[in-house]
């Protein structure tokens, strides 16, 4: 029989065999009888070297299932593939695909360090524990647009705000999961020449804004706020005083502050845009400052103080407009003084641009005209600081201002 015949033995020749020896089966598969035992045994060359595996004990395999394995063998060397390399992968248990709600809480953990407010990293992961629920259990690989629109499309006009919210939010995900090799191909959740053409598109009417006073009430409205006594009726005048965000004067320190030259300095770390803001203050909001100091406190105790110690919280101010009975927000002040600027004054763009904390041109811009914009700025804040009492100020840049009605 030709040295390369298979299927030399038989079963029951296997089953027979007693003397200690090897027994070619032909095709590089062996039967090898020990005294301890009978194995099989597979013999081949891969790329000129010889290789040996083996296949188990008889009392285990059969000659059938011997057969089949070393068949398998002689192909994977036949593609240039060792054996005993491939079928070592496919021992190894199984590794579980990261899931995207797996993945979007350790990315949260990850970047919670940047977020400058407590109360938006909790959003963060608020958001995507609701709203991105459905796709939270799903490889984040496998993540694709009708997983996104699931999330979305639901709350896309009945909550605009929130539905921009996690979409962005998910993309992100998506594509720090993208740089972490854990997807390929483009981010499912883009807006831009992808959902748009499968969201419905929105009415302006969807689109709310943050519910401002008229600055033509706005004397009266301070005139009330005044006769409130509180911590938090003297924050918010001073809010609206100095047009700063909610945010920024609930953090203020007396570090920050020089009453001297009436000016607040807020750091780059507590501002929105990174970026260090000087506001120069009114007497109106001097007036607030001193109202609050008292001895002996450190720079780093909060000019506003909770009663309990502390920062004051964003609903605070809040409360303090739903006891005023109206349906207004605190950064809405902001937009309430936006409007007086433009309606009611003649100062320049920038200066009001600036007032309100605003990016405005570009970096050596900014820094060429914050200089300058500072005694310009204190103008207008005295204004409106006039304004908001009732006065009717001769203001330089604009000449007479309209009588604001109390």
């Amino acid at each position: 029989m030709s040295s390369r015949a298979r299927n030399k033995l038989h079963v029951k020749q296997v089953e027979s065999l007693k003397q200690v020896g090897m027994y070619s089966d032909g095709g590089g598969l062996y039967l090898r009888i020990r005294e301890s035992g009978r194995s099989w045994f597979f013999v081949g060359t891969l790329h000129g070297k010889r290789i040996t595996l083996g296949l188990g004990t008889a009392l285990d395999v059969t000659l059938a299932k011997a057969r089949e394995r070393a068949a398998e063998a002689r192909l994977l060397i036949l593609d240039g593939r060792d054996p005993r390399e491939v079928w070592n992968e496919a021992r190894q248990p199984a590794v579980a695909p990261v899931t995207f709600g797996e993945f979007a809480r350790d990315y949260v953990a990850s970047i919670e360090d940047g977020f400058k407010n407590p109360k938006h990293r909790q959003q963060w992961a608020n958001t995507l524990k609701t709203y991105a629920e459905p796709i939270a259990d799903l490889a984040i690989a496998d993540v694709a647009t009708d997983d996104v629109l699931r999330c979305v499309q639901p709350i896309w006009l009945e909550k605009p705000e929130t539905a921009s919210r996690v979409r962005g939010r998910i993309e992100k995900v998506l594509d720090a999961g993208k740089a972490k090799g854990l997807r390929e191909g483009e981010n499912p959740a883009r807006m831009r020449g992808h959902l748009e053409l499968m969201l419905p598109r929105r009415s302006k009417a969807s689109v709310k804004h943050h519910a401002a006073l008229p600055y033509t009430e706005m004397a009266a409205f301070i005139a009330d706020l005044r006769a409130r006594e509180g911590i938090a009726a003297k924050a918010l005048e001073f809010a609206i005083l100095t047009a700063a965000r909610s945010g920024e004067v609930r953090g203020m320190t007396w570090g920050e502050v020089d009453l001297n030259v009436k000016l607040w300095t807020v750091p780059a770390s507590r501002m929105k845009a990174s970026e260090e803001h000087q506001v120069p203050l009114s007497d109106a909001a001097i007036r607030v400052l001193q109202a609050v100091n008292e001895e002996g406190l450190a720079p780093t105790d909060f000019v506003f103080p909770a009663p309990r110690g502390g920062s004051l919280s964003d609903m605070t101010l809040s409360a303090v407009l739903k006891r005023m009975d109206r349906k207004i927000t605190v950064h809405g002040m902001r937009s309430t003084f936006r409007d007086w600027a433009g309606d009611t004054t003649a100062f320049p763009r920038d200066v009001v641009e600036m007032a309100l904390a605003h990016t405005v041109g570009s970096a050596t811009e900014r820094a060429y005209r914050r200089g300058r914009a500072l005694e310009k700025r204190l103008q207008l804040m005295d204004t409106w600081a006039a304004y908001c009492a009732g006065i009717v100020p001769s203001n330089e840049e604009g000449g007479e201002l309209p009588p604001p009605p109390v």
